[in-house]
This record gives structure tokens, sequence and C-alpha cells, in this order.
């Protein structure tokens, strides 16, 4: 089974699509398509699909979900069936237990577990000082993503939690990306696509920080510091908040740079 969470919802068995059509039972798949290989409780598939206010009929009601997603996966796993008859069941791949259901990916893949081991191996890259390998690790995994997690499933209370615990590893991968291609120099080459994320992101610090390093090693220094000023009094007007000390002491590094000088070096900002 080959699963996408990390834009369009996508799970395929043996090539073929197992995506219902009808909002809940996308919402059950998506949930199990997720914890793929891990047991979903019935408690949390409910809550899902109906809140803390679930129906009278509510177990009965997602159990009529399960059949319909077996049946889709029944299909695609015939069309793959060898002459024989051997092969996994629908029961095989979405297994009963005793408080739930598990999604049995048959050792397949997995974009959300295919991010983190990239996303593991550039930190552990940038652990070592190997920036380049940093680099390229951290610039496949982001790669896998094609847009907001399950983007189009319409998301109960579980899945807008994941939804979020996903972007935030989604940004913090960023964020270490970039950090990586600061230090090695790509300053230029970092300037259109961080002028995109601190308009996306108006209040992320260490993406202005990023920013700001950016514009200044390219000669930009009073455009650096109006990002700051721009940055502060987004900050105070709307949360009544000072930027980091980590921020502010970018500001001061670039005030005392020469126009024509960077900051040093361990200016880059830590993502934390």
């Amino acid at each position: 089974m080959n699963i996408k969470v990390l834009g369009t919802l996508d799970v395929r068995e043996n090539g073929v699509s197992v995506m219902p059509t009808a909002p809940k039972p996308r919402q059950v798949l998506a949930l199990l398509a997720l914890h793929a290989d891990q047991v979903v409780s019935v408690a949390s598939l409910t809550e899902e699909l109906w809140g803390l206010t679930p129906p009278r009929s509510a177990r009965t009601t997602l159990q009529t979900y399960v059949l319909q997603l077996r049946e889709l996966i029944g299909a695609a796993l015939e069309a793959g069936r060898p002459k024989d008859g051997a092969g996994r069941t629908a029961k095989d791949v979405l297994v009963t237990l005793p408080g739930g259901y598990l999604l049995d990916s048959g050792g397949g893949t997995s974009d959300v577990r295919e991010f983190e081991q990239l996303a593991g191996a550039g930190y552990r890259a940038m652990d070592a000082g190997d920036l380049q390998g940093a680099a390229r690790q951290l610039r496949r995994a982001l790669d896998l993503w094609s847009g907001p997690a399950f983007a189009d499933v319409q998301a109960g209370e579980q899945l807008q939690t994941e939804a979020r615990r996903l972007e935030e590893t989604r940004l913090f991968a960023l964020d270490q990306r970039i950090e990586a291609d600061l230090r090695l120099g790509r300053h230029r080459d970092l300037l259109a696509e961080l002028t995109v994320l601190v308009n996306r992101y108006p209040t992320h610090e260490t993406l202005r920080g990023q920013y700001m390093l950016a514009l200044h090693r390219s000669g930009r220094r009073s455009e650096a510091l109006e990002a700051y000023q721009r940055l502060r009094a987004t900050l105070v007007r709307e949360m009544g908040l000072e930027p980091s000390a980590e921020l502010r002491r970018i500001q001061r590094l670039i005030l005392m740079a020469g126009p024509e000088t960077a900051p040093e070096q361990r200016a880059t900002p830590a993502s934390a």
C-alpha cells in the first residue's frame, strides 16, 4: 500500500486508488493512513467524525464506513491478485482489533515516514557540520509536500491537530534547510524564496531573521533593517510583544556592520 497525506490524500493498493468519495469515510481513511500499521482507537475515530457529541448510532455507522473502505480495498486487491488466488484479503489490510482498527500497509510506502527519515538524516548532518548533506536531505524531505496535509479532506478535531503538528515539522525542516543554505553562502539564491515566506508567515521570527541576513549579505542593509522594523511594528500592534532576543541580536549585528560588511556567520538564527 502506498500512502500520501502531505498534500491531497492518496491511498493506493496495487496502484489502484482506494479513495472513497464521501467525506466521512475519507476522514476515517485519512486517520488510519496517517497511523498506518498502528491501532487507531474507536474513540479517536468517533471524535474525528462527530466531535464530543456523537450520535447513538456512531459505532454502527463507523462499522459501515469500514465496510465501505474494505470494498474499495478488496477491489484493488482483486485487480492485482495472482491467478492462483493467493494473497491478502480486505480484512487483512483493514484489520479489526480490540478497541480499534489498523491499516496494514504490507510494507508499502508512506510519505510521512519518508519525510521523517529524510529530515532526521538532515538534522544529523547539520549536527555533524555537513552543511551540503543537510541541505540536500532536507530539500528532498520538503519536496515530498505538495500542499497542506490532508488538503482535500473535511478534517475533524483529530486530523486538524495532526495537520498542525505536521505543518510544524515542515516549518522546522524548512528553517534548518535555509540555515544550511545561508551558511553555505547561498544568500542571493534564497532571497526570492524568503520574500515569499515572510509574507506568508509575517510573525515567524526565525524566517524573518534569515531574510534579514540574506538581504544584508546581498548588499541590501537598509532593506534588512526595514524588514526588522516591519516585524516589530506587527508584533507590538497585534500581540503587544517585542521581537525575540535573537532577532534583536541580528539587528544589532547588522547595525554595527558597515554597509558592505556581512555580519558574523554565527548570526544565522538557530531554529528552535
